[in-house]
């Protein structure tokens, strides 16, 4: 009997999701089949009330009859706060038949209402406890439960970072809880389920209180950001009695404070703390509380609290050391092997009163020394004191470090050497699901695919940080939209930038304005390319989740920015006014400038005309008519001024940057007319540089996919491989383990870029692995059909240069898997997954439909193929779901199409031969020659005015294409 079932069924994007804020909360769910070509054409989903009674559902859809298997919105009747829900979803294929029910799964609700708030927000009483004190709090409080215990909720939250614990054990593995939201507006609150912990007669709820961001002074430049000088929390336990009954224990004035062991903790310049100050048992039951001290109830809002949105921030990776050495200067210094971002664990026996301190840093000098300069003002430091009772562990509660060099003082016996197994790093990070893999036959490219992923690791902790290390770790607009579509790809990150994105439009100014950084703690706003992540990032989690709700809650915030835009301009559909970050470390800025040659206004421009674009179709998703003509019409408007602003009518950029070109052809501004010179033009920019990039933050993400689409793949793939400066290959030659924020962040001679601005963990440059899947594995989605429902496979193998290459994603339908191998240069490979409910368009170039086999057989006798035709570039498949492996000759054809790229381009770059082709391409173009007209867009050169040319020249261009054709 074939397999046909629903399976990983999700609310939220958790299968047991606790504690959530949604009061019509999402389903998703996906199949799986052993049937090539298997669709869904019906489901049913139901709820079922906390007795987990399906028998009589809350909420039952019946058979619907729709391929809709994933964001499917709940339509029953009001949740419930603190309410545990079931639910199941089955669903039919395309020959009627029928799954079982998915196995259940549960949601369970948080405090849907402000009102539900009885507890109060505490901190100790500041005539007994220093409020402006840099130490940590312990808050306390012990309680009874005379009756049988069922279930029981705690709900907590902090102006501050906590930890919490019932009856002296942690209730979680969660880290530097609330995370970082725009406090004023926004506050995030956990759910915890605790039944386990308590027990009928005593017990106690123990609170660690630290600064976190709320306190911890943010920001560069000494703007010491702070949202409040005094840290509270904020607890509310709710018990359940087997007997029906309930029992409330909430923070009041009743609570205890005391001061902990963390003497000192701050984001950016890490913790001090005293063994010697711990109060053993402080969170249990037994613990004598006469010496501590009253606390005071603070008047704080509980209506900016919104259920946990993000996935919490976990150690999600230990790594040992891998040596550890004295420098020249005689510091004992550990390598992690690893640049990382999280905080070092060890463990130690030693003499009360020893001091032990930790500095973290990611390089070693030219010199060999640890090198701390790149820190700026944050210090990375954890200083231990030892309370001598034999074997103790330690790890920073309240901070974190981006670190792969750790230098070690005062640890007993370094002088021997440090003990490599008494050391620890704790990798920490929103804990995402990975879901993209890519790999290839060059090392060092998969080298390079492991630093994107570590860069995103480390910059994703609660919020898309720009760096991990110096005094700034903040939410940059810009790099979070340039990287949104790589870091999605490799994670699942829709519950993050779901609850970065609300964050931003809480922080979008009335005039639509959006600043540089969200949370936004250093007050500037309004450049192009960064504050445009309030278009491009809603949309692009769409694209990767089909997410409409999301779409819809932020497409207000997204017209308000265009609509900043529109008047901010002395011409409405030109941005030529403001402060412009432009493109952003671009390599032919002018000396001592970080802003590239590319002119502001055309960036600026370049970035109306997307988000105006996106805007537009943002609404046809929406349904939103008035709005999609609106927007459709102010994006053709601005497309015109662009290229009478900054285009000849041939095509000619005004600004000759290599950015200013891909802008033009990635945010479609050249018009077909010209499109193929303004490509030529791109690629010739990038030969004359010796086959090197110079563009900065704005141009690199689309620089690669400019040249791939337009008929330089070739030189995409050189750029990718280009190991001298600069280049993606270049860090990684020089032992990078991450991304550096500067091409050239270590020099050739091994010296440093300035200390002001120099990570060496930056995930922007990363985004070239958006283009590595997409076009060099093949892996791509129909733009017009969100969440990979449809996909479109089409490797661009780089001949001579890579054999093979492989990518796999985990999308909301199942794993998609794309991969490609070339044998001998001759035999061909491609292998293909495409899951249940999803169809594919596979285009294999050079491939001919009477010899291409698919599993040994022709394709037009294999089941799952809907339909394969032959074009100009190769064969076009249209394929159901299930894996596929095709296989077929690289023949004489096929090596001549590449081969002939080069020469058709010096051809056709010629004037004079392109007026003659326009003439004769009836006659002198035929079968795969065609391929290269589409593919160069010569046709529209061919609307030139034709030009005068010898019948030498003629004979030689009908003689090279025949050679083609």
């Amino acid at each position: 009997m074939a397999l046909f079932m629903v399976k990983d069924v999700t609310c939220e994007y958790r299968s047991e999701a606790l504690g959530i804020g949604a009061e019509r909360p999402q389903f998703s769910w996906r199949i799986e089949s052993d049937r090539r070509g298997t669709q869904q054409s019906a489901y049913r989903l139901r709820v079922a009330g906390s007795d987990g009674d399906f028998g009589s559902p809350l909420w039952d859809t019946g058979r619907v009859d729709s391929e809709q298997s994933i964001q499917l919105s709940y339509d029953g009747p009001k949740l419930a706060s603190r309410t545990r829900y079931y639910y199941q979803a089955m669903a039919w294929n395309q020959s009627g038949d029928p799954s079982d029910w998915s196995e259940t799964s549960w949601f369970e609700t948080g405090l849907l209402g402000s009102d539900e708030w009885t507890a109060r927000w505490i901190t100790p009483d500041p005539r007994e406890i220093d409020p402006q004190s840099e130490a940590s709090y312990l808050l306390r409080k012990g309680f009874a439960l005379d009756k049988e215990i069922a279930s029981a909720r705690i709900y907590a939250t902090a102006a501050g970072v906590y930890e919490l614990f019932v009856n002296g054990e942690p209730v979680s593995e969660d880290l530097l809880a609330p995370g970082w939201t725009s406090y004023s507006s926004r506050l995030q609150y956990q759910t915890y389920e605790v039944t386990g912990l308590l027990r009928q007669g005593s017990n106690a709820i123990g609170i660690h209180l630290g600064d976190g961001w709320y306190r911890s002074g943010l920001g560069f430049e000494g703007k010491n950001f702070r949202y409040g000088e005094h840290r509270a929390a904020l607890v509310q336990l709710h018990v359940a009695y087997q007997d029906g009954t309930e029992a409330v224990i909430s923070t009041d004035d009743s609570w205890k404070a005391q001061i902990g062991p963390v003497l000192y903790s701050t984001i950016y310049h890490g913790e001090t703390y005293d063994a010697r100050r711990e109060l053993t048992g402080w969170a249990g039951p037994d613990f004598d509380e006469d010496e501590w001290k009253p606390v005071e109830a603070l008047d704080l809002k509980t209506d900016v609290l919104a259920a946990q949105e993000n996935w919490p921030t976990r150690v999600t990776e230990t790594i040992r050391p891998v040596a550890s050495f004295v420098t020249p200067a005689g510091d004992h210094v550990l390598d992690l092997g690893q640049n990382m971002v999280g905080r070092m664990r060890f463990t130690v026996t030693a003499p009360a009163g020893t001091s032990i301190v930790l500095s973290h840093a990611e390089v070693l000098g030219q010199d060999g020394n640890i090198y701390f300069g790149n820190l700026r003002s944050a210090r990375q430091q954890v200083s231990y004191t030892a309370k001598g009772e034999g074997a103790e562990s330690y790890a920073p509660h309240f901070s974190f470090m981006g670190f792969r060099y750790v230098k070690v003082e005062g640890f007993p016996g370094a002088e021997n050497g440090l003990p490599l197994d008494a050391f620890a790093g704790e990798v920490m990070h929103s804990d995402m699901e990975p879901t993209g893999t890519f790999e290839c036959s060059d090392e060092r490219v998969n080298r390079l695919q492991a630093n994107i992923k570590w860069g995103q690791r480390g910059n994703f902790l609660d919020v898309p940080t720009d760096c991990p290390q110096r005094d700034e770790r903040l939410g940059w607009t810009g790099d979070a939209q340039v990287f949104i579509s790589t870091a999605l790809f490799n994670y699942q990150g829709a519950p993050f930038f779901t609850k970065w994105l609300r964050d931003l439009k809480a922080e979008q100014h009335a005039d639509g304005g959006v600043p540089f950084v969200i949370p936004d703690v250093i007050g500037g706003a309004n450049s192009a390319a960064w504050s445009d992540a309030a278009v491009i990032c809603p949309w692009t989690v769409y694209q990767y989740y089909g997410d409409r709700r999301l779409l819809a809650e932020q497409f207000e915030s997204m017209k308000a920015w265009v609509e900043f835009i529109r008047a901010q301009g002395e011409q409405e559909y030109l941005w030529t006014t403001g402060f412009h970050f432009g493109d952003w470390l671009a390599l032919d800025a002018k000396e001592n400038s970080y802003i590239g040659a590319t002119p502001r206004e055309l960036v600026a421009t370049a970035y109306y005309a997307y988000s105006a674009r996106i805007v537009r179709d943002a609404a046809q998703v929406l349904g939103r008519t008035e709005d999609a003509r609106r927007y459709g019409e102010l994006h053709r408007h601005v497309v015109q001024a662009f290229r009478d602003e900054f285009m000849s009518p041939n095509g000619r950029m005004t600004a000759p940057t290599q950015t200013a070109h891909v802008l033009a052809l990635m945010f479609d501004l050249a018009g077909e007319q010209v499109r193929g010179r303004v490509a030529r033009d791109l690629n010739e920019l990038i030969a004359e540089n010796g086959c090197h990039l110079t563009t900065g933050f704005v141009g690199t993400p689309y620089l690669c996919f400019a040249l791939s689409q337009n008929g330089y793949h070739d030189t995409a793939v050189k750029l990718l491989l280009q190991t001298s400066y600069p280049g993606w290959l270049y860090s990684v030659s020089k032992g990078a383990t991450t991304i550096w924020e500067h091409w050239d962040s270590i020099k050739d001679d091994g010296s440093f870029w300035s200390d002001d601005m120099n990570s060496f963990n930056h995930y922007s440059y990363g985004a070239v692995g958006d283009w590595m899947y997409r076009k060099v594995a093949g892996l791509d989605m129909d733009a017009a059909v969100p969440a990979f429902k449809r996909i479109r496979i089409e490797p661009m193998f780089g001949m001579n240069k890579l054999t093979h290459a492989r990518t796999s994603h985990l999308s909301m339908y199942g794993r998609i898997e794309s991969g490609w191998g070339i044998e001998n240069g001759k035999q061909i490979e491609v292998t293909v997954r495409i899951p249940a409910n999803c169809t594919a368009e596979v285009i294999l170039r050079g491939a001919a439909i009477a010899d291409l086999k698919e599993g040994g057989q022709l394709v037009g006798t294999v089941e799952g193929i809907r339909s394969a035709v032959d074009t100009p570039t190769g064969a076009k498949l249209e394929i159901g779901s299930g894996t596929y492996r095709f296989a077929y000759e690289n023949g004489e054809i096929f090596r001549n199409r590449y081969n002939a790229d080069s020469k058709l381009e010096e051809l056709l770059a010629d004037e004079a031969a392109a007026g003659v082709l326009q003439r004769h391409i009836p006659q002198a173009l035929t079968g795969p020659a065609i391929h290269f007209v589409k593919k160069l867009s010569v046709q529209q050169v061919f609307e030139n005015p034709m030009s005068a040319m010898t019948e030498e020249q003629f004979n030689a261009i009908l003689s090279d294409l025949a050679a083609i054709g």
